[in-house]
């Protein structure tokens, strides 16, 4: 129904993720957005339509795939997309239907009585240039396994993203395959199991691949060890534009969210620098070539899952500090939220509703005062399915035409 009503215009839309933006109380029965001082956060809320979105449903966890699918208005139950390919396609790689695509993480190991335990599954999030140094080595000693190409491309931080590529197209279903990440600290690494023949054969090179990588990463500090998740095949999506009539592109520091939006064919923008400002000035050079813009901010996220809620009140204060310059280039429509909540105290993904900040001439507002979660809940919008987002960008935009006679 929705393609059926869409109509073009020149109204401009921006869509500005803050990762993993909703909390639980954490200090004094505040959240982290209720701790932060926001004064141009407040003052926007006061004339903006607020709620809150739900990723997938009530009491589910989401990833960070389905948490972005569904804002940008796609079903996430209907595309589930391994995170390997997004890396992949975040970091420029060319994948084909004969490729297996993983993301990694370099991780810290310990042998206890005869057990390798995870210590930290991010090897402290060593710096981006040790990474690429590891990565190195690995790239130069590890070419093939079993007659398989391997590519090894270094992330930020702490990620690495593997391809795998056979010699003929891959069957359906090659990609499923268990993580090796237990996920926690204080646990074995897990095998890559197959389910299936065909994925069976994927997994029996990985083993391999794995051993050979544990050898010669046996005598780093930290990242002595290579956890894998996300296996995945490249899948086949309708494209953003087609779907919504929207020339969309992307301002996105980390790999895995550039790959989100390559997926659905957003442009991926190039630009020096990794701040919130230099994101801005990106936004602002682009502006012209345009009508939707897709803005992604990690920190926010990256701190909730280390438990440090200064840090994610600290990156919160610094967007509001920015987002001045945004409303300068007066979008028509400006959403503000995040593809799930991270809340400091459970230190990962979590299944509460996702705060939402909807701006455009055509809302109630005066329902709320700050954007927090809480005041969220006042809002006009109430709590809806992430997927329906888009039915409201495009409404406020006027791209949708009217239903029946």
């Amino acid at each position: 129904m929705l393609e059926s009503l869409v109509q073009k215009n020149d109204r401009k839309i921006v869509l500005l993720v803050l990762d993993g933006i909703g909390g639980l109380p954490v200090k004094d029965g505040r959240t982290e957005l209720e701790l932060a001082k926001t004064p141009n956060l407040d003052t926007l809320a006061k004339r903006s339509a607020l709620g809150l979105h739900l990723p997938v449903d009530q009491g589910i966890t989401p990833g960070s795939g389905p948490g972005h699918l569904g804002i940008f208005g796609y079903n996430p139950l209907s595309h589930q997309i391994g995170r390997g390919i997004l890396e992949a396609l975040g970091l420029g790689l060319e994948v084909s239907d004969r490729d297996i695509a993983i993301r990694g993480n370099y991780a810290t190991v310990e042998r206890v009585g005869g057990r390798l335990i995870v210590k930290d599954r991010r090897a402290g999030r060593i710096p981006t240039e040790e990474n690429k140094r590891i990565t190195s080595k690995l790239s130069e000693a590890i070419r093939e396994v079993d007659g398989v190409e391997v590519f090894f491309s270094p992330g930020m931080e702490h990620r690495v993203t593997l391809l795998l590529r056979f010699p003929e197209e891959l069957p359906e279903g090659s990609d499923r395959i268990r993580d090796t990440d237990p996920q926690k600290e204080g646990l074995e690494p897990l095998l890559p199991e197959g389910e299936n023949e065909a994925s069976e054969r994927v997994a029996s090179v990985v083993k391999k691949l794995l051993q050979r990588v544990e050898e010669l990463l046996s005598e780093e500090p930290r990242a002595n060890y290579l956890l894998l998740r996300g296996f995945s095949q490249k899948p086949k999506m309708e494209s953003f534009e087609k779907r919504f009539g929207l020339k969309a592109c992307a301002i996105a520091v980390y790999p895995m969210y550039r790959g989100l939006a390559s997926l659905v064919g957003m442009e991926l923008i190039s630009f020096e620098g990794q701040s919130i400002k230099d994101q801005i000035s990106t936004l602002k050079r682009v502006w012209e070539d345009y009508h939707f813009f897709f803005l992604h901010i990690k920190k926010t996220d990256s701190y909730g899952e280390d438990g440090n809620y200064e840090g994610k009140i600290r990156v919160i204060e610094e967007f509001d500090a920015h987002l001045p310059n945004i409303l300068e280039l007066n979008p028509q429509v400006l959403v503000i939220t995040g593809d799930h909540s991270t809340p400091s105290v459970l230190k990962g993904h979590s299944w509460h509703p996702v705060p939402v900040l909807l701006h455009s001439p055509y809302v109630l507002g005066g329902t709320s005062e700050r954007f927090t979660e809480r005041e969220c809940l006042k809002g006009e919008l109430g709590i809806f399915p992430a997927e329906k987002l888009i039915n409201l960008m495009l409404a406020h935009s006027l791209r949708l035409a009217k239903f029946g006679a």
